[in-house]
Order: C-alpha cells, then sequence, then structure tokens
C-alpha cells in the first residue's frame, strides 16, 4: 500500500526550489530538477512538485 506525499505542488517548470515552507518548521532550500519525468519529490519534507497538464518537460525548462 503506497503512502500519499503529504503535499502536491503544481508547476509548469521542471526546475523548483523547496523550503518546506520556510520558518521554524521548515528545511534548507533545495533545488530540485525533474529531468524527463513529470514530477520530482523533495528529499527533506516529501513533498511533490507535479508538472501542471499539458506542458512537457522538454518545453518546460
Amino acid at each position: 500500500m503506497a503512502i500519499e506525499p503529504p503535499e502536491i505542488v503544481v508547476v509548469e517548470t521542471t526546475r523548483v526550489a523547496c523550503d518546506g515552507d520556510g520558518g521554524a518548521g521548515g528545511h534548507p532550500r533545495v533545488f530540485l530538477n525533474m529531468g524527463d519525468n513529470r514530477f520530482v519529490e523533495c528529499p527533506y519534507c516529501d513533498r511533490r512538485f507535479e508538472l501542471k497538464e499539458g506542458v512537457t518537460p522538454s518545453a518546460a525548462h
């Protein structure tokens, strides 16, 4: 049984940054790259960044 990610953020680029919402509950800012995939998950907080429907990874840099 798969565990759902804590939050899904829909984005229009394959490069994203995550800081866990900053503040006391956050984490260091990390920059993530999806490459040719349609999503990437933050290694700190498991937030999942998904490419918006209709946007192709090669055109979303």
